[in-house]
């Protein structure tokens, strides 16, 4: 899994003995009534065929009658080959909305935003010499790499004092990057009544960002601070799910990846009002990611579905770990047909 957004899949991807990686499989979501042979038709390409371009292919398929917009993206790996994951915007079909590009003028201070580079080029090499594990238990992210964990504990003064700076770039900035970095660095503001309310609320705001990486950083940073919340009573922090359920009909993969990690977080109590609204926007979302290939991918979506089929904790595991994928998913239907 990706510690920092933007990283490339350097694992799978990168080798230098395959300059030209393979497609390991494709999987095709959110596709309801545009027909699935039709789409791979469109794409042109086949399992073990090398990576066609991502602008290419998403023409091929926006050609389609009754497709609004495709996004073709690869994630790490089947059998040491990138899995292409396609999404499909049906017309008519849930989605959400975006906020207006913004256009204003701030930027991040120099020195943080320099740091915060320094850190994703820190967390690529991580990733590609199997160090890129975190620690969240403080409501921030604390990389096992030294020198990475050295300049995040750098943005701790550094937030503080900028606080509602990185908020007003987060919000206002027209530069994706800085809003990106915004979204990333919020984590590590102070935590009283006010910033708790101040740092949730704008990395909410964010979720409905335009740009995917400003909404992916912007997850990852609610999910530590989530964890900090729940081991340190002192804290204060209200994450609403509508937005996450919301983001389970993206189109983009990372959205959903990111949104069903987060819910299977933020549905730990099966409270009533957030199990009625996943179940109402977005069940056939969590059935198709449920049903994915690759294990680590598809489990969150598995979680959430046996909880939507009213199974306890024990039951799913021992579905999923008998490779029982088809009851439980059935049974989550059929209680969203009553």
């Amino acid at each position: 899994m990706k510690v920092i957004p933007l990283l490339a899949l350097a694992v799978c991807l990168a080798r230098a003995e395959d300059i030209s990686p393979r497609i390991g499989l494709i999987e095709v979501y959110g596709a309801r009534h545009v027909s699935v042979q039709k789409i791979r038709f469109a794409m042109g390409v086949r399992d073990g065929d090398p990576l066609p371009s991502r602008q290419d292919t998403e023409e091929r398929i926006n050609k389609l009658s009754g497709v609004l917009a495709s996004r073709v993206e690869a994630a790490c790996c089947l059998n040491a080959k990138p899995i292409l994951y396609v999404g499909v915007q049906e017309r008519e079909a849930p989605h959400i909305e975006f906020h207006p590009a913004p256009t204003g003028e701030q930027v991040l201070p120099a020195a943080l935003y320099d740091s915060y580079q320094k850190l994703l080029e820190n967390a690529q090499a991580s990733v590609r010499g199997n160090n890129a594990d975190e620690d969240l238990t403080n409501g921030y992210s604390l990389m096992a790499d030294p020198e990475s964990r050295i300049l995040q504990l750098s943005f701790l003064p550094l937030v503080e004092t900028n606080l509602a700076l990185i908020d007003q770039v987060l919000r206002q900035s027209a530069d994706p990057e800085q809003r990106a970095g915004a979204a990333y660095l919020l984590q590590y503001g102070p935590r009283s009544v006010r910033t708790s309310k101040l740092i949730a609320d704008a990395l909410q705001y964010a979720l409905r960002d335009q740009e995917d990486m400003v909404r992916e950083n912007a997850m990852q940073a609610l999910k530590a601070v989530s964890v900090g919340a729940k081991l340190h009573a002192d804290e204060t922090v209200h994450v609403e799910p509508t937005w996450f359920v919301e983001l389970m009909n993206s189109v983009v993969w990372s959205d959903r990846r990111d949104a069903c990690l987060a819910l299977v977080e933020l549905t730990e109590d099966r409270n009533p009002e957030t199990m009625d609204l996943l179940r109402e926007r977005a069940l056939p979302a969590v059935i198709e990611m449920a049903r994915w290939h690759d294990l680590n991918h598809a489990l969150p979506a598995f979680i959430l579905a046996g909880r939507l089929a009213g199974l306890d904790e024990k039951t799913i595991q021992a579905a999923w770990v008998g490779e029982d994928r088809e009851p439980v998913l059935k049974q989550a239907l059929k209680r969203k047909a009553k």
